[in-house]
């Protein structure tokens, strides 16, 4: 009998709460669009989110970056057509579609990339309603594991190495 109307109200608690979300979606107080920051608490889920299920699905990737001077060159090849509209590159400090990006995009010229496994997951299957496409349809890996080798070292790179890299 107790496990019955503990069943009946968790049901009960599972359809006010799901009827209160399709109220709230149906509403379209939540304003969407990118000129405009998420609310803190939404801001965190999504933080949240994002970085739990990256963080599950990265873990079973063989590290295959190289620190070969052909592959890294093939890397910022990649890097500077398909990455640094969004995040950068060395010597730029803004993009004009960076700007007009929620949730901004990271810049990649100013952070050490530790996790290779990680990186690799994001540029071959992107991130939902963030703007970062899933360069996985388009790479193969040998072509992302080329731009996670270039990310890698990145941080430490001139602008005019970046140019040698890029326009040999």
């Amino acid at each position: 009998m107790r496990v019955a109307r503990f069943a009946i109200g968790l049901a009960a608690t599972v359809a006010v709460f799901a009827s209160g979300a399709a109220v709230f979606v149906a509403s379209g107080v939540y304003d969407i669009g990118a000129d405009d920051h998420h609310t803190k608490l939404t801001l965190r889920l999504i933080e949240s989110l994002r970085d739990r299920s990256i963080e599950v699905r990265s873990r079973s990737i063989e590290l295959r970056y190289v620190d070969a001077p052909e592959r890294i060159s093939a890397g910022a090849k990649g890097y500077a057509s398909l990455c640094a509209g969004c995040h950068l590159a060395p010597g730029e400090a803004k993009s004009p579609v960076r700007t007009g990006l929620y949730p901004h995009p990271p810049n990649l010229v100013q952070e050490e990339v530790s996790d290779g496994r990680r990186a690799f997951w994001i540029v071959k299957h992107g991130i939902k309603m963030s703007a970062m496409p899933a360069w996985g349809k388009t790479l193969d890996d040998a072509a992302i594991w080329d731009i996670v080798s270039f990310i890698r070292k990145m941080p430490d790179m001139s602008a005019d190495q970046f140019r040698q890299l890029t326009n040999p």
